[in-house]
C-alpha cells in the first residue's frame, strides 16, 4: 500500500495515499483533517524506511547480500529498488547532507559569504573547536566506546558549557537577585 521504493513521500502516488487513508478511516473515528493524518502517514513511513535501512542496509555485508537479505512482509522488488537508490550516489548525499553537528552549524553561521569568520573570536573559537575535534576523533579511532557521532556535541558542550549547563548558571543568578 506504501511501498518503500519511492525517494521521497512527494514521489508517492496519491492513490497510495489515499488507500492508506481510506484503510485508516475504516477503522477510526477520526477528529482531525485528511491533511493531517497524510502528514502522519509520511512521518511513518519515513521513520519505517530510516529503521530499515538501519537494520538490513547499513550491516557490514556485500551490495548482493543487501539485496537478497529482503526484510519479513517486504515485496522483493520494492526492497531491491530501495537498495539500489541508498547504494546510489544520489541516495549517499541525501542521507549525508542531512546530517549537521553543533559544531558544523556553529562554522556555517559564523562565516561570512566569503567563508571568512565573522570576528576574530569566531576564528579563535573555530580554531580550538577544530583542535578539537581532532583530538577527539583520534580517541574515537582508538576507543570503540566513543561515540563519534556526538563529538560535535560534546565539543560545543564542553567549550560553552565547562562548569554546567547555562540554564543552572542563569537559574542561579536570578535566584541571586532575589535574595
Amino acid at each position: 500500500m506504501l511501498p518503500i521504493n519511492y525517494e521521497s513521500w512527494h514521489q508517492m502516488p496519491d492513490s497510495n495515499k489515499n488507500q492508506a487513508l481510506d484503510n485508516i478511516k475504516e477503522r477510526f473515528a477520526l477528529e482531525v483533517s485528511d491533511n493531517y493524518v497524510k502528514k502522519a502517514l509520511g512521518k511513518k513511513w519515513r521513520d519505517h524506511k530510516s529503521t530499515l535501512k538501519d537494520e538490513y542496509f547499513k550491516k557490514n555485508i556485500s551490495f548482493e547480500e543487501k539485496l537478497q537479505s529482503v526484510p519479513l512482509g517486504m515485496l522483493r522488488y520494492q526492497w531491491k529498488d530501495a537498495v539500489r537508490f541508498w547504494n546510489s550516489k544520489k541516495g549517499e548525499e541525501l542521507s549525508s547532507s542531512q546530517k549537521v553537528g553543533r559544531f558544523q552549524l556553529f562554522d556555517i553561521t559564523h562565516r561570512k559569504k566569503d567563508e571568512s569568520p565573522m570576528t576574530s573570536e569566531a576564528a579563535e573559537i573555530i580554531e580550538k573547536l577544530k583542535d578539537k575535534k581532532v583530538e577527539y576523533e583520534a580517541i574515537a579511532s582508538s576507543n570503540s566506546s566513543v561515540n563519534v557521532d556526538d563529538i560535535d556535541n560534546r565539543i560545543i558542550t564542553e567549550q560553552y558549557m565547562p562548569l554546567g549547563s547555562q540554564a543552572q548558571v542563569e537559574v542561579q543568578r536570578l535566584r541571586d537577585q532575589m535574595a
